[in-house]
């Protein structure tokens, strides 16, 4: 299996380590009976951490959609290389990182780690000019 698609599962997996972790963390706050019921009107707003997990989990999401089309390209396009691998690789790492740092709420290297996650999509599209 190509680097890429190796990393590409992992983050599928990460991803959902990221829904699961907010899940949860909005089930503790608003409570079992929230979770399992119709979610119909307008919840209350989460707060600290379990608003943090949502925003991590969405930011994860909008990052997501880009590095699988890239590595997909990258592999169809058999443009695989070391510079590749290496985004592709520095992406998942830095979204390991970036969930608990926004859930601890560190704002600087939260924006640094992001950086890295971009940086290595980055790597992936420059592999296809």
């Amino acid at each position: 299996m190509p680097t890429e698609l190796m990393w590409l599962s992992w983050s599928i997996a990460l991803g959902l380590i990221h829904v699961l972790v907010g899940a949860a963390m909005g089930t503790w706050q608003r409570g079992l009976k929230w979770n399992v019921g119709n979610r119909d009107g307008i919840s209350k707003p989460l707060t600290g951490m379990a608003a943090r997990a949502e925003r991590a989990n969405r930011n994860f999401l909008e990052t997501f959609a880009f590095f699988a089309a890239a590595a997909l390209t990258v592999v169809l396009a058999h443009k695989s290389g070391a510079s590749s691998a290496l985004g592709a690789q520095v992406y998942f790492w830095a979204r390991v990182a970036y969930l608990p740092i926004y859930l601890v709420g560190i704002p600087y290297l939260r924006t640094l780690v992001w950086a890295a996650s971009l940086w290595g999509i980055l790597q992936l599209v420059e592999a296809l000019l």
